[in-house]
């Protein structure tokens, strides 16, 4: 699973991603609950990015003294499955979250984990596949797709031993245009594929801190 990204900022969200950056500001890294762009489509079909929140649950939207699910990934086994995730799949919210790298804990070195960055090497930035839903006041949050990666030559290396290997779905920028407009959910489960290992990068990154998360505030539960 990835917790933490770097995402693309608003130069290469024009150039690469063909869309108008966001008005608002956001973080060179992202964790759960922080904002960072995506790219949807709009009422009328065209590509847009809009601001929104990693995780597709937001903190700030559970209940308090309701247990905190972490939504920032999916299983593409069973999006359609968990109450968390089912909505938004079969209304085919579907996006990509534009990053330039992702960051996973790797144990090769000993017991304590290195913290690597992952990025393709033959691209500025690419885009992995996700979910958004909408909320009433306005505001957007997003979660990415994850499949297995047990026998992947990239992401069988990162987590914990002993724990299944998973990774978030690369989508090839050629298929970009098509997972966006996708609108049937068994055609959108042919894109959670691998990307191929050989067209990925990886290196020991700095550790950086994360920010203490934001608390649980009162909120309704809302339905999915």
């Amino acid at each position: 699973m990835c917790t933490n990204y770097a995402p693309v900022q608003r130069q290469l969200l024009r150039d690469i991603f063909g869309v108008e950056p966001p008005p608002a500001e956001w973080k060179p890294e992202a964790w759960p609950d922080y904002a960072a762009p995506i790219v949807r489509t709009d009422a009328l079909g065209q590509p847009e990015s809009v601001l929104a929140s990693f995780g597709l649950v937001p903190r700030s939207r559970v209940r308090q003294g309701v247990r905190y699910y972490d939504t920032v990934n999916a299983r593409s086994e069973t999006v359609g499955e968990k109450r968390m995730f089912a909505g938004p799949w079969r209304r085919s919210q579907l996006c990509l979250v534009p990053a330039a790298a992702i960051f996973e804990p790797n144990y090769e070195a000993g017991p304590k984990s290195t913290r690597y960055r992952i990025w393709l090497p033959g691209e500025p930035a690419f885009g992995i596949a996700g979910l958004w839903r909408d909320w009433p006041d306005g505001s957007y949050s997003f979660t990415m797709l994850t499949v297995n990666a047990d026998k992947h030559s990239v992401m069988n290396r990162m987590h914990a031993p002993g724990k299944e290997k998973r990774s978030v779905v690369i989508v090839p920028r050629q298929q970009w245009d098509d997972w966006l407009a996708c609108r049937d959910p068994e055609v959108a489960r042919t894109f959670m594929t691998l990307f191929p290992g050989e067209a990925m990068a990886t290196e020991a990154a700095p550790i950086v801190r994360r920010p203490k998360e934001p608390s649980a505030t009162v909120d309704a539960q809302l339905p999915l």
